[in-house]
């Protein structure tokens, strides 16, 4: 019995000392595959416009396997070509990616920045119409066009939206580049298309031009409608109840009372009554009910 014991004993301890070496093995062909690769990253907060070099960039292990899209796995593979500038602000260890940074001997301007296709326009604002400053750039605004009643054709004030998701570029001169507290801001640029920068040219002729800050995700193919003066001073529709009506149900009146067919005669006999049932005549009846 007791040989059983160590007999099975001895075979855990191997079967245990298997396992672990095989454990061994794993964790450090993992470490080795894992620190295999580097990424390059920015060694110091570069904003719009900086210059890089060795110095600001920096070389970490990137343990995911495949580099993201547009990064750099060497310092060599950023600067071997040319002059880069950084096209919008890079946190510090941020990846390196080529869509934020400019093309090799290219300066880092505004129209490097421009997506296919677009345009960049800038409206003049203030503390209101430029929504106290909050507007940062890379948001997403609505510009509201606004007439007086002087100014247009039917004599009343009215706004409209003539676009919508407007992404901003720059406030002021500052690019690519988001401040902690709010910026009174005298001029914001936006990126739009040829004929929506067109439309904002044409609305700063014709009445002003403000900015309604809004959600980054959120759908811009909402129709939204004219408001005019009337608008202001028109009272919400009351809302529909929705409890049943009552319902009414007309009184109907009693079905005539049937005429009696037969009528009662009785025959007394002394002090014995004895009761008959006799025909009416319904002719008869009539007439004398007449």
């Amino acid at each position: 019995m007791r040989s059983n014991n160590l007999i099975v004993l001895i075979v855990a301890v191997v079967l245990g000392g298997v396992a672990a070496l095989l454990a061994r093995n794993w964790l450090i062909s993992h470490a080795q595959t894992a620190e295999a690769g580097t990424i390059v990253v920015a060694s110091v907060p570069l904003a719009f416009g900086a210059q890089l070099s060795a110095d600001n960039l920096s070389e970490i292990p990137w343990a995911a396997g495949d580099l993201p899209k547009g990064a750099f796995s060497n310092k060599q593979a950023v600067l071997k070509e040319g002059r880069r500038m950084a096209l919008a602000a890079i946190a510090r260890n941020e990846p390196i990616l080529r869509d934020k940074i400019t093309a090799p001997g290219q300066r880092a301007t505004l129209s490097t920045v421009l997506g296919p296709d677009k345009r960049a326009v800038t409206i003049r604002v203030d503390d209101v119409r430029g929504v106290a400053g909050f507007i940062q750039p890379g948001d997403r605004v609505d510009v509201v066009l606004i007439r007086a009643g002087s100014e247009s054709k039917t004599g009343e004030s009215y706004s409209d939206v003539i676009l919508q998701a407007v992404k901003v570029l720059a406030i002021d001169q500052i690019t690519g580049e988001r401040t902690e507290q709010a910026t009174i801001a005298k001029a914001v640029t936006l990126e739009v298309g040829a004929e929506d920068a067109q439309k904002i040219l044409l609305g700063t002729n014709i009445g002003r031009l403000s900015l309604i800050l809004r959600q980054p995700d959120e759908n811009p193919g909402e129709v939204i409608q004219r408001v005019t003066e009337r608008d202001l001073s028109t009272a919400r529709a009351p809302v529909a109840s929705t409890a049943a009506a009552p319902v009414v149900v007309a009184a109907t009146a009693p079905a005539p009372a049937e005429a009696p067919s037969m009528r009662p005669v009785t025959i007394w006999l002394g002090m014995n009554s004895q009761q008959y049932s006799t025909p009416i005549d319904a002719k008869a009846a009539t007439q004398r009910a007449d």
